[in-house]
């Protein structure tokens, strides 16, 4: 008998079908993309059964791991039950999940909307602090990323991410980490100012950590004009950083906060959270259609449970440091790695030129040479240079070595 003939990857097919029918803004990484079918824990397998370490987590969504038995198997139970429904009727997994939330987030952040995106959950959250306000303009920051609505688009700091030809004018930036740039912003427009918008550590920005001392200062300079809080936790939140929600580590609590992506872990789930007080002002009817979906909600009830049963915030500490000195060693040796930065499991790292500036050509050649290596990572950054680790939170040590290693040839 003859060999099986060997099989071939649908690559090609499916470029070409993606070149036919999807929008040409819709990009995807790699010169020779593999075809992802099938995932489990940190991995992705492709349509080669090729095994990929996945650290990236699908832009930080998979921190509980891909296709969680423990996630999944709730949600299975709850399809083949009730499906959906919208927020017109009584349903018990959606007002089970906003319990929750408001035992998880800090301060008095008790009131939930849920929605179906991040994008939804910043609109809702500028929307609400207007209404409660009465004032028309928000303060965002550069290198921000907000969504892809045409508010939260607006607020976004990064240009590649600002598709909009017409941007609203009730929309300002300041640099971020830049506590006295907001101080002189509020001297100008604070009396129009319903809110400031900002990531806790900015995430699609280049893994930027601020200052010390500047979330204290930005909290008492919003207290002092009048001007509500809003943090962007839709990267960070759900232990990312090594905390459920990265403001944590600062110590100050928002007026009102956005989430979405690690609270589905896989499923299509965001809210805002805001006060009692806060929450009185957005009164006139809202609803979303796919909003506290039942299978979405007990989805999210089962990553809480997951995340709380298996340390998920310790593991993300630990295995963050552990991370962070391998790269710190490891740029020390490479010329074109500069220093890593960031929190918990939410790392990045410039690559760079020998004169120190981005580059961000050989930031793609890496990125390719790691995949061939069988590691996935990102890249951020306003330049598009900045490798991004945001691996699952059940990432194993052996397996960090992994990377480390990976990294080193490819770098070489």
């Amino acid at each position: 008998m003859g060999s099986a003939p060997a099989k071939a990857s649908r690559a090609q097919e499916l470029l070409a079908l993606k070149g036919e029918y999807l929008m040409p803004c819709v990009y995807h990484f790699y010169k020779d993309p593999p075809v992802f079918v099938r995932g489990e824990g940190c991995f992705l397998f492709d349509d080669m059964d090729r095994r990929y370490l996945d650290c990236l987590s699908g832009v930080a969504v998979m921190s509980a791991g891909h296709c969680n038995p423990d996630i999944i198997g709730p949600a299975i139970e709850q399809i083949q039950t009730l499906q959906h429904t919208t927020t017109i009727y009584l349903t018990d997994p959606i007002l089970r999940l906003a319990k929750a939330l408001a035992g998880l987030t800090p301060g008095e952040l008790s009131r939930s909307f849920f929605c179906a995106s991040g994008s939804e959950a910043v609109e809702g959250a500028l929307l609400t602090s207007v209404l409660h306000t009465g004032k028309p303009r928000i303060i965002a920051t550069t290198n921000s990323l907000h969504g892809r609505t045409r508010w939260a688009m607006n607020t976004t700091g990064m240009p590649m991410w600002r598709t909009d030809p017409y941007p609203p004018d009730d929309v300002s930036h300041i640099p971020f980490g830049d506590a006295d740039a907001l101080a002189d912003e509020f001297a100008k427009h604070a009396d129009q100012t319903a809110a400031f918008i900002a990531e806790p550590i900015q995430s699609n920005g280049g893994i930027n950590v601020p200052p010390d001392g500047y979330w204290q200062r930005v909290r008492q300079l919003c207290d002092d004009h009048g001007v509500l809080l809003i943090l962007d936790e839709i990267q960070t939140g759900f232990n990312r950083t090594g905390r459920w929600f990265a403001c944590e580590h600062f110590g100050i609590v928002p007026d009102i906060m956005t989430v979405s992506k690690a609270m589905g872990n896989g499923f299509p789930i965001g809210a805002f959270i805001t006060t009692d007080q806060i929450a009185q002002s957005y009164t006139r009817p809202g609803a979303s259609t796919h909003g506290g979906n039942p299978v979405n909600a007990t989805a999210a009830l089962a990553v809480i449970d997951y995340h709380t049963r298996h340390h998920l915030d310790q593991r993300a500490q630990e295995s963050g440091q552990y991370l962070m000195k391998q790269l710190t060693e490891l740029s020390a040796k490479r010329v074109h790695l500069g220093q890593p930065r960031g929190m918990g499991l939410m790392i990045g790292v410039p690559v760079i030129n020998s004169d120190g500036e981005p580059a961000a050509q050989r930031c793609d050649l890496i990125l390719e040479r790691l995949k061939d290596l069988r590691i996935l990572a990102g890249k951020s950054g306003p330049d598009r240079n900045v490798l991004t680790w945001m691996p699952p939170l059940t990432i194993e040590r052996h397996e960090i070595g992994e990377v480390i290693d990976a990294i080193y040839e490819a770098t070489a």
